[in-house]
């Protein structure tokens, strides 16, 4: 083809037809400019080809990691409102005659108190995003925005739920190693002994101490706390899952 085009001008510099060889040339030009924009038009119409593509899989990907962390939040979250609400039910025993606390079955209700719950989402798709940088392949604002959110939302509850096991780890088990048959709590977990403690001790006597009332009551506080990034995480969760079918 290239051949073709310089046979024509030579043939046009020889018969000494100036004019028309600009006009060729000319025409010539536009003719190889047109094919440039052809041709980046066509590479530029696969670049956006394989962005679409790429943003589906991300928004699929991003569906079925949120699916599952909306499960795993929604175990969390019946786990905290047990350990609340026991909590709640613990703290009604004090003062109370030891034939009804006896009743209550404190030693279960001890064991939901120490099994807060967690939870530990998976982040693998929204963190390859934000460290490859093809965040900017999704052109959804309101869905970047909420991922944005996430990591922030993350980093609360994370804080709120270190509160609480620091409460459990620092104050709760501390105080019951001294005053309390743990054998008796373990009961009702993995340990799943059959038999109490043989050994002596006045454990019903923590139902009458103020000091163990008070943590347990900074404790419930604690879980309170939680339960409202529980709830700002599901939000958050939801808007994910929204923007993403």
């Amino acid at each position: 083809m290239i051949k073709f085009f310089r046979h024509i001008r030579q043939s046009l510099l020889i018969e000494n037809k100036t004019g028309k060889y600009f006009k060729y040339a000319i025409g010539e030009i536009i003719l190889v400019v047109i094919g440039i924009l052809i041709a980046l038009q066509i590479n530029t119409w696969n670049e956006n080809r394989k962005e679409d593509l790429e943003e589906s899989t991300i928004l699929q990907n991003l569906h079925d990691e949120f699916s599952a962390n909306k499960k795993l939040l929604k175990n969390t979250k019946l786990e905290s409102n047990t350990a609340k609400e026991i909590s709640y039910k613990v703290l009604s025993l004090f003062g109370k005659p030891k034939a009804y606390i006896v009743k209550n079955n404190p030693d279960s209700l001890l064991f939901f108190v120490l099994e807060p719950g967690e939870f530990r989402p998976s982040e693998n798709t929204v963190n390859d995003l934000i460290q490859s940088g093809r965040l900017k392949l999704l052109k959804n604002k309101k869905l970047k925005d909420q991922l944005y959110k996430w990591q922030s939302a993350l980093k609360d509850f994370d804080a709120q739920y270190k509160r609480v096991e620091i409460k459990i780890d620092k104050d709760i088990i501390p105080y019951l190693n001294k005053n309390y048959a743990l054998k008796d709590i373990d009961k009702y977990g993995p340990l799943n002994w059959k038999e109490e403690s043989t050994l002596k001790v006045n454990k019903y006597d923590i139902f009458n101490n103020i000091e163990f009332e008070n943590i347990l009551d900074d404790y419930l506080y604690r879980i309170i706390s939680w339960e409202e990034n529980i709830d700002n995480i599901e939000k958050i969760i939801e808007e994910i899952l929204k923007e993403t079918r």
